[in-house]
């Protein structure tokens, strides 16, 4: 990503207008910022503290914990597709047999 292909997108993450430096679509980046918006949003009602840099971490590790189960099922999908398919194959095979297998 070269810099002269980065431009400023501005986003408001709780009442706070950031400017983005990014070669990404603005639309991606707004549903991006808009994302984090809300995830603070959360960790604000659920916390008594009025410490930004606190709610930042808590929404920080709210998503990065979305983002590991979504990894940890992504990579579980393979194995289970192939167990199915082992399950389909072997019911294929006993249909195909026949009753006098």
């Amino acid at each position: 990503m070269s810099e002269s292909s980065q431009r400023v997108v501005p986003v408001v993450i709780r009442g706070q207008r950031y400017p983005i430096r990014s070669d990404l679509d603005e639309r991606y980046v707004a549903e991006l910022a808009a994302y984090v918006d809300k995830k603070v949003q959360q960790a604000e009602e659920k916390t008594a503290t009025s410490d930004w840099a606190r709610v930042a971490v808590l929404a920080a590790l709210s998503i990065a914990d979305e983002f590991f189960r979504a990894r940890e099922s992504e990579r579980a999908w393979p194995e289970a597709v192939a167990e199915r398919a082992a399950e389909i194959e072997r019911i294929l095979d006993e249909a195909l047999k026949g009753p006098f297998g």
